[in-house]
């Protein structure tokens, strides 16, 4: 059996392979509600054989979405949908995963079909939150720097989404505190100029995402993980650092946290990131080889060949895949082929198993 099918326990689960459906926008929701289409775009990437499969970044809050159209969790009345899409994972033996989210500056925007531009005030969008009133991008409108009171407001509602997400029978949570969203916000020194106990040192900027890791594990049913994906550098200097998540991982580590997922970037505009395939590999490799820490490791990944590598190498535990499986939502099932491991098609698709 290759590495990238060999089955690994987390807590009290255990994943079929190293294959995850990494979060994805959809920019497909009315109200924050679940509809139809995340039904059949999740489904089907259970179909095809991953893991673990991952709703999109799902708003906590109503001011927390990225676009009007983002999938969220802050009303009880959206468990029903969701409850429906994870019994629908189950079925296909995959385990099903939802990343808690708070875009922060970065919400009250166009989907990117549209533009992505900031929605302005007039036109139906909504003031952001952040913790200084420092704008993504200089033509935007500066957002509302967090009180205290507003900082213990985004606690509990990472607090109540994380009990709904329970009950609509998630298996595994993950904190997005990545892709300069309001938690990565913090984070970094560049987008945090707070001079109280939210501000300034280390210890200090990380504050509210182990608050909200704590808020959330009072939720978690026995046995339960919790993930927590980072962007592992800015890509800028004087920002958030590879060093700096080293740090925070291990916290999160001795924290219970049981994986990190490692991305990179998207906190401040006008960066040249060096692209290329599996470039942001290094990093999940160097955060579980200095802590130890389980990582997943995402970022153009795309063939069977180079999964398998990332794992056989011990760069990271798990496939994160996001583009890929957008391309192609039986990756796994053609992965099994290539590396010569069995491949569990459907009972409805076997007939085409072999060509």
């Amino acid at each position: 059996m290759s590495n990238l099918f060999r089955p690994l326990s987390i807590g009290s689960l255990t994943l079929k392979n190293r294959i995850v459906v990494s979060p994805m926008c959809q920019y497909s929701s009315v109200d924050g509600f679940a509809n139809d289409w995340h039904l059949v775009h999740l489904g089907t990437r259970a179909v095809g054989g991953a893991a673990l499969v991952f709703t999109e970044a799902t708003a906590v809050s109503a001011e927390g979405r990225i676009s009007p159209q983002d999938l969220g969790i802050w009303d009880d009345r959206h468990i029903e949908k969701l409850q429906q899409i994870t019994q629908f994972i189950h079925a296909q033996d995959s385990l099903a995963g939802i990343q808690l989210a708070h875009a922060g500056r970065k919400a009250s925007t166009l989907p990117p079909w549209d533009g992505n531009a900031q929605i302005s005030l007039e036109e139906g969008g909504w003031e952001t939150l952040a913790p200084s009133a420092i704008p993504y991008k200089t033509t935007e409108r500066a957002p509302v720097a967090l009180d205290k009171e507003g900082i213990q407001k985004v606690i509990l509602d990472f607090k109540n989404a994380a009990k709904r997400a329970v009950a609509a029978g998630f298996d595994i949570i993950e904190i997005h505190a990545a892709h300069g969203y309001l938690l990565h916000q913090f984070m970094s020194p560049l987008s945090n100029q707070r001079e109280d106990d939210y501000g300034g040192s280390f210890e200090n900027r990380i504050k509210l995402l182990l608050e909200v890791v704590e808020a959330i594990q009072s939720e978690l049913k026995e046995g339960m993980p919790l993930f927590v994906r980072i962007s592992a550098t800015d890509w800028a200097e004087g920002g958030w650092d590879i060093e700096a998540s080293v740090k925070l991982s291990a916290v999160l580590k001795e924290k219970g946290v049981a994986l990190m997922d490692v991305s990179t970037g998207a906190l401040v505009t006008g960066i040249r990131i060096p692209i290329e395939p599996g470039y942001q590999v290094p990093f999940a490799a160097q955060i579980r080889k200095e802590t130890g820490i389980l990582t997943g490791a995402v970022g153009l990944i795309t063939e069977a060949q180079q999964a398998e590598a990332i794992l056989t190498e011990g760069k990271a535990d798990l496939i994160f895949m996001a583009r890929e499986m957008l391309r192609n939502p039986y990756f796994a099932l053609h992965a099994a082929q290539t590396l010569n491991n069995e491949a569990h098609f459907p009972v409805q698709y076997e007939r085409a198993q072999s060509k």
